[in-house]
């Protein structure tokens, strides 16, 4: 079992709410709805070469 996966099904055991599950760049992710209502996204970091790609960006 992956860490991804092994942190998902830790977090959904304590209430947490999966939403979707997605790639980005850096490898598998997967957005939650805390149980207070907050949003977060985790991700396993796969393919770290991906950063190279995204140095010295400005994307605001």
């Amino acid at each position: 079992m992956s860490d991804l996966k092994r942190s998902l099904k830790e977090l959904e055991q304590h209430g947490w709410q999966r939403e979707e599950t997605f790639e980005i760049p850096h490898g598998p992710c997967c957005s939650f709805a805390a149980p207070g209502g907050h949003r977060i996204a985790l991700y396993q970091l796969a393919r770290p070469e991906a950063g190279a790609h995204f140095e010295g960006r400005f994307d605001f």
